[in-house]
């Protein structure tokens, strides 16, 4: 895809994440409507996108493809849970816990959908959601134990319960049956579900209108979990892709999932498990930022 569409398309997200911001600075959205609105996706919108994203006659192509996302997907966390103990064996407490997961947990969900949907339609969002399905698995299990030291039965229960996990089953079950679905049911579900990437923008604005700008570029460990995390993690990906024939959907779907900021959640779990939240929140935001200028740097590299 040529580089000049895919920073069209990331000035069109970062537009409405200024929408986003200026809508909270104004009051328009407070903190209490933001956490709503992030339910709203979670719980409807974004599921829904993932079910209709499935919505294709069944073919073994796209079921090879699938398999190849969920080979990558697990084999990718693996590698980065083992590079993010490596890269901050010398950090202490709070930071090596957000070092952590910010090497290998993106911000796939509020960000990375968007991307896949604007650069790739529904197809991307299809290889995304295995993808998404992964990371959450590795998110409640591994990413709890970072900062609480143990999983535990309620991180099962996430998982199974999880709208994204859920929702990637009655895809599969649809796709796999090639189920037609009822034209009204389609529909309705198809435009709630393109809902989700205004509505993820709109609360990533809303969420860097509440950072601290006058903080928020210091530090060395800022700089340089943003560095692994935007830069290093995605060149390694691109590197080791190349070494297989993939069509250009699987990279840049393989390549953008790498690529985005660091997931919003790690600022979530530091503030639940009490771990360092300042630098968790400073590196969402300054890394979310800077995503702007590395995400179509790395799809020119491809």
């Amino acid at each position: 895809m040529a580089v000049n569409t895919v920073i069209n398309q990331i000035i069109v997200l970062f537009l409405m994440i200024f929408a986003g911001f200026l809508a909270k600075k104004k009051g328009i959205i407070s903190g209490a409507s933001r956490k709503k609105l992030s339910e709203l996706l979670l719980n409807i919108t974004n599921p829904l996108l993932i079910i209709s994203s499935f919505q294709f006659e069944f073919s073994r192509e796209i079921l090879q493809n699938v398999l190849i996302v969920l080979v990558f997907a697990i084999v990718a966390h693996a590698l980065q849970i083992l590079l993010g103990k490596l890269l901050f064996i010398k950090s202490d407490g709070g930071t090596k816990q957000v070092g952590e997961l910010s090497a290998i947990y993106t911000n796939c969900g509020f960000m990375g959908f968007p991307v896949l949907e604007s650069l790739y339609g529904k197809i991307g969002i299809l290889y995304g959601s295995v993808y998404s399905a992964v990371f959450n698995v590795y998110l409640w299990t591994h990413g709890v134990m970072v900062l609480n030291g143990k999983g535990g039965a309620k991180s099962v229960k996430k998982i199974l319960l999880n709208p994204g996990i859920i929702s990637v089953v009655i895809g599969l079950l649809i796709f796999f049956f090639s189920i037609k679905l009822p034209y009204p049911v389609a529909q309705a579900m198809e435009l709630l579900g393109d809902m989700t990437i205004p509505l993820s923008m709109l609360i990533v604005g809303a969420t860097l209108a509440d950072a601290d700008f006058k903080k928020l570029f210091s530090g060395f460990n800022l700089y340089y979990i943003t560095g692994i995390r935007l830069i290093l993690m995605p060149l390694l990906a691109i590197m080791i892709l190349k070494l297989f024939s993939l069509s250009e959907v699987l990279m840049g779907t393989c390549v953008l999932f790498i690529a985005m900021p660091v997931a919003t959640t790690v600022s979530i779990f530091a503030e639940m498990y009490n771990g360092d939240t300042e630098l968790a929140s400073r590196v969402v935001v300054f890394s979310t930022l800077l995503s702007a200028f590395t995400i179509p740097l790395m799809i020119a590299l491809l």
